[in-house]
C-alpha cells in the first residue's frame, strides 16, 4: 500500500470528539520519546505532517490524520515519562484508556518499544492491558539503525522472551528505523490487510 494524501483532520481531548464518520483510525502508541512522530512521518512519506519534539511527552491530544479518504492514521499521546504535573499524566492515562478501550472506530493499534532498551515494565503493562481487554495490535520496534542487525534480532527476542511469560500467541511484530525507511513497506502493507477484514 502506498499513501498518496494525508492531511491533518483533527485534535481531541475527549473521545466524544473524535471523527463521527465510518472511516476506521489505525492508531499508534508508545512511550513518550520512543519515535512516533518520526514514524508516522515515514510512514506517510511527510516530513511534518506529526509534529517530532525533542521534549518527550508533546502529544497531549489524540490527532487524527484523513489517509486517502480511506482510513484515519491516530498518533496518541505517550504514555509514562513526559515534564508535566501528574495530574496532567493521569489526564493522559484516561484519555489513552477511553480511546483504546472505548473508541470503537479504532481497528488496530501499533505500540511502539523502543529497541535498544530492555523490555520495559510500562510498555509490558499496556500491551497486558490490551490483552485482557482484547484490543487488536502488534508491535512496532523503533530506532533500528541505532543497533547492528544482530543486536536488534536479540533485543526483539528479548522482548518474546518477556512476552511469552503472558502469551501463548505473539501478536504481529515489526522493526522499524524512520531515519533509514526500514519496515515502512511492511507496516503500510499490514495495515492494507488489517483495512480489508
Amino acid at each position: 500500500m502506498q499513501i498518496a494524501k494525508a492531511e491533518f483532520r483533527c485534535s481531541s481531548e475527549r473521545i466524544s470528539q473524535v471523527p463521527k464518520d465510518d472511516l476506521r483510525d489505525i492508531a499508534f502508541i508508545g512511550r513518550s520519546n520512543v519515535g512516533k512522530s518520526s514514524l508516522i512521518n515515514m510512514l506517510t512519506g511527510r516530513t511534518s505532517l506529526a509534529k517530532v519534539s525533542g521534549t518527550p511527552g508533546k502529544t497531549r491530544l489524540i490527532n487524527h490524520f484523513r489517509i486517502d479518504d480511506k482510513w484515519y492514521l491516530v498518533d496518541l499521546p505517550g504514555y509514562g515519562y513526559a515534564r508535566t504535573s501528574k495530574r496532567q499524566r493521569d489526564d493522559f492515562s484516561k484519555i489513552i484508556t477511553d480511546y483504546v478501550l472505548r473508541c470503537e472506530k479504532l481497528h488496530f493499534l501499533f505500540v511502539l518499544v523502543d529497541i535498544r532498551l530492555e523490555p520495559q515494565r510500562i510498555d509490558l503493562r499496556f500491551i497486558e492491558m490490551l490483552g485482557e481487554n482484547g484490543v487488536p495490535f502488534g508491535i512496532v520496534f523503533t530506532k533500528a539503525d541505532k543497533l547492528s542487525k544482530s543486536q536488534a534480532q536479540r533485543s526483539v527476542e528479548r522482548f518474546r522472551a518477556a512476552l511469552a511469560e503472558q502469551w501463548e500467541e505473539f501478536p504481529p511484530m515489526f522493526v522499524s528505523s524512520s531515519a533509514k525507511g526500514t519496515g515502512r513497506d511492511e507496516i503500510l502493507a499490514f495495515v492494507g490487510e488489517c483495512l480489508k477484514g
